[in-house]
């Protein structure tokens, strides 16, 4: 009887103590998400802002890229534009070229009032040529002018990406 009471006192101890554990890894963890809540704005899956690639590391992650590779990577920059219809997609700052940013199964769209914002994007980076009727669409979308969207006829290599999760600066 007293070797039950001892291993159930034992017990008790064991699990008080990981409970304990529990609570601060716990309390660590609300604290983190407090502060990102703070300084972002979370869209999509959740990401952090750690571990991100510089706009010049990106660019040069694109340059190594033939049309059909992939990488998967999470970069920050400043956005350019986001479409004005839905904010189903937003290109982004590369320096001398931009990046055109969709989100995975169109789960999760952007705020259209975001232009020149600085935000971290997690996801796939490719390269892909765009058709001259999508160019288009996006130029539409974009609020081009006719004049503006008829002068698009070739088509052009581009750098996409699709984002799975979207920090946007506050």
């Amino acid at each position: 009887m007293k070797k039950l009471v001892v291993i159930f006192v034992l017990s008790l101890l064991v699990v008080s103590c990981k409970s304990e554990e529990k609570k601060q890894e716990s309390n660590q963890q609300q604290k983190e998400e407090a502060t990102l809540d703070k300084s972002y704005a979370s869209f999509g899956k959740k990401i952090t802002p750690e571990k991100v690639l510089t706009k010049e590391e990106i660019v040069k992650e694109y340059k190594n890229l033939q049309p059909g590779d992939t990488t998967v990577v999470k970069f920050t920059t400043t956005v350019n534009s986001v479409c004005q219809a839905k904010g189903c997609w937003m290109r982004l700052d590369l320096g001398d070229n931009e990046a055109m940013v969709k989100f995975k199964d169109y789960g999760f769209f952007m705020p259209k009032n975001i232009a020149g914002r600085e935000v971290i994007v997690n996801g796939k980076a490719f390269v892909s040529e765009m058709s001259v009727e999508e160019q288009r669409h996006y130029a539409e979308d974009a609020g081009k002018s006719k004049e503006e969207v008829e002068a698009i006829t070739t088509p052009k290599i581009t750098y996409s990406f699709e984002a799975d999760g979207v920090l946007v600066k506050k």
